[in-house]
């Protein structure tokens, strides 16, 4: 049994196993995560159903597990989405790297994303593509 924020086994399994660099996209329920992605990259789909799960649900479980160190997301032409304010409440110590569409989708498709979350969110432009930092020794 375990005890704390992220349990699911899979996601752990894929942590567990990348390191300093990997990276994690989470994404809406518009996401193409079947094409939209590195292929060798392990799908998760945590979409049961319209709304459930949120990317944000899934970023705060995340962050509990893995340490950040950047964190790109899909800028839409015009205003930024209102869930880049939610991002920055989640990780206060980064700044967001913005991307347009298909640019965002190239960086998806990198050979470093090593996990794709699907989920129902169903803000648009609601993805984010986090990289994982380092685990510092305790002092």
């Amino acid at each position: 049994m375990l005890k704390g924020q992220l349990i699911h086994p899979t996601i752990l399994e894929v942590l567990g196993s990348s390191g300093h660099g990997s990276k994690v996209l989470i994404a809406d329920g518009n996401y193409p995560f079947s094409t939209g992605a590195n292929p060798a990259a392990r799908r998760v789909q945590l979409n049961l159903s319209p709304g459930k799960l949120t990317v944000t649900d899934v970023l705060a479980a995340l962050i509990t597990a893995m340490p950040v160190e950047a964190a790109e997301v899909m800028m839409p032409p015009g205003e930024e989405p209102a869930i880049f304010a939610e991002f920055r409440q989640l990780l206060p110590d980064l700044e967001l790297q913005a991307h347009e569409r298909f640019a965002f989708y190239e960086e998806s498709k990198s050979s470093n994303v090593c996990m794709v979350i699907a989920t129902g969110e169903q803000r648009i432009y609601a993805n984010i593509l986090l990289t994982i930092g380092t685990v510092l020794p305790e002092a």
